[in-house]
């Protein structure tokens, strides 16, 4: 529907601000620097020298205020550091000295610079002396001038709370650009990370599921070439039978795309021992379990299905055994065939194979027997039912 979108979608205006953290940064500072000009030009008509002072003060302020938090929005203090700092003092309280009271909430930028540049217990309290200082004066000026107590505590908390809340103010815009700044290279990195385990997924998945297909269009074509001079009406069926089989590989491969592909143990089972048995290879199967979590049937059924297909391409095997027993404490399956070859490397397949059983804390050994064999056992802690699981 029009208008709808996803809770977890970001709305534009957020993903704009969150894409140009550098300009909102210089728009939250202008405030600041037209605020001291606003203060001085319209008390000081008949000095036009002081509002050019104040003008030019509030630009430098604005400038080195900027270098400074545009800096520790990146984790960072710029080059020169020490000598802008003093440059912000220098115009702060210069500036204060000539042109007078009105030009005090220039000191927000020097508490705001001091609480990004400097380190330690020295930052907070060389951060909060311009606006406790500012607010001791005024309540000394207010007295000696003969305000009254009420007057005084409302001026002097004005001046406090002015200062105070714009260093604030200043130094949170820094922090919370940073913040979305980080934010924003997480979200990349979670993107990327998701990228990466889908394309593994789709390899993975694509291995375990091709590999026993291809080895099946390839035998039963080798059998169709071998029947073809003898027996046409067996070699038809054979070819017959390698068409199956590579559409049910096209439909395996769009289903692995949409992530909709689900193995069954007893399927693969049946599958393996009808492919296995066409090449020739004794074949024995005790898998009778109870019902399984589908994730731990998953892995089970996977791991069938690639110890078929390498007992097919990377053995001379006459026989070939599967069992399984559930226990207490989890499944273990085993896989035994005769007719194992030498060390061959890796192989991408059991790497595949063990990373599923990892997800469920569960492990894979592979490895060579006496006499020739080779087994592979997958072992998968998981409670088993006697119903079937929702």
């Amino acid at each position: 529907m029009n208008g709808v979108r996803p809770a977890d979608a970001p709305h534009a205006a957020e993903t704009w601000a969150a894409e140009h953290t550098t300009w909102l940064l210089v728009a939250l500072h202008v405030p600041f620097a037209v605020a001291g000009p606003l203060f001085v030009l319209p008390r000081h008509e008949s000095s036009p020298l002081l509002d050019v002072c104040a003008v030019l003060g509030a630009v430098a302020l604005f400038a080195l205020q900027l270098r400074h938090s545009l800096a520790f929005a990146h984790g960072e203090r710029p080059a020169a550091w020490p000598v802008t700092l003093a440059a912000v003092v220098t115009i702060a309280y210069g500036g204060l000295a000539i042109i007078g009271w009105d030009w005090s909430v220039s000191q927000w930028f020097v508490s705001a610079s001091v609480a990004m540049l400097l380190r330690g217990p020295v930052r907070v309290i060389a951060a909060a002396a311009p606006p406790l200082g500012t607010a001791a004066v005024a309540s000394y000026q207010l007295g000696d001038a003969g305000y009254g107590s009420t007057s005084n505590v409302v001026l002097t908390t004005y001046w406090l709370v002015v200062l105070g809340m714009g260093s604030a103010a200043l130094y949170g815009s820094a922090r919370l650009a940073e913040v979305v700044d980080e934010l924003r290279a997480a979200r990349r990195e979670m993107v990327e990370l998701a990228v990466g385990r889908e394309r593994l997924r789709v390899s993975r998945d694509l291995h375990d599921l091709l590999g026993q297909s291809l080895s099946a269009v390839s035998l039963k074509g080798d059998l169709a070439l071998r029947l073809l001079a003898t027996d046409g009406k067996a070699a038809r069926a054979e070819i017959e039978s390698l068409t199956d089989v590579a559409r049910g590989a096209l439909r395996d491969v769009r289903a692995v795309a949409r992530d909709e592909h689900a193995v069954s143990l007893r399927a693969e089972v049946d599958a393996a021992a009808a492919l296995l048995g066409a090449a020739g290879i004794d074949v024995r199967a005790d898998v009778d379990l109870p019902a399984l979590p589908t994730g731990v049937e998953q892995v089970l059924a996977w791991a069938v299905r690639e110890g078929a297909t390498n007992a097919l391409r990377h053995s001379e095997a006459t026989t070939w055994a599967v069992t399984a027993a559930a226990g207490d404490h989890g499944v273990e399956l085993d896989m035994i065939n005769d007719g194992a070859r030498g060390p061959e490397g890796p192989h991408r397949g059991l790497d595949g194979l063990a990373e599923r059983a990892r997800e469920l804390d569960g492990g894979v050994v592979a490895g060579p027997l006496p006499g020739g064999r080779f087994r592979l056992a997958v072992t998968v802690p998981a409670a088993v039912t006697e119903e079937e699981p929702a």
